[in-house]
């Protein structure tokens, strides 16, 4: 795969500084770390954006998520390993990252309005609005992900 530009980020300063204090925002968001990063995760599998999957796998370990969790993501309707809260971030994430085809559904609001206040339900979908746009950046622009030596041997 070939990177369709070599820095998009130095192309549109203003925007990408934009983006950038709205993701600063969420650490203020009420938003649990280990959720915010299952949503990024699981839009970032939808969506097909390698090089955010592996940002948003890299730092659900670091900051304490399992491999378990995180291999299970795609499936996790059918996983125990995912809190009610959790569960309704995730099914609220591939509605508005589906958008289109599933018109946000009145069934996964339920499930958000539930769990999240009122301020958390603005917050998951304004995070959930910017990882969409991060993943567009992303797989628009063809940007590949880092690779390690001991992953490059293992291709």
């Amino acid at each position: 795969m070939q990177p369709r530009l070599t820095n998009p980020h130095k192309l549109a300063p203003e925007g990408i500084k934009a983006m950038m204090a709205l993701e600063a925002s969420f650490n203020q968001s009420g938003l649990e770390e280990s959720l915010r990063h299952l949503v990024k995760l699981r839009a970032s599998q939808i969506n097909g954006c390698a090089f955010c999957i592996h940002m948003h796998t890299t730092d659900a370990r670091k900051h304490g998520d399992s491999e378990m969790r995180l291999y299970m993501l795609n499936a996790w309707r059918e996983s125990s390993l995912y809190s009610e809260r959790e569960r309704a971030a995730l099914a609220w994430t591939e509605a508005l990252t589906l958008v289109a085809q599933t018109g946000a559904p009145d069934a996964d609001y339920a499930l958000v309005k539930a769990q999240f206040s009122d301020a958390e339900q603005v917050q998951l979908t304004l995070l959930i609005g910017a990882i969409n746009t991060w993943n567009r950046l992303q797989v628009g622009f063809r940007a590949a992900h880092p690779v390690s030596e001991k992953d490059k041997a293992a291709a």
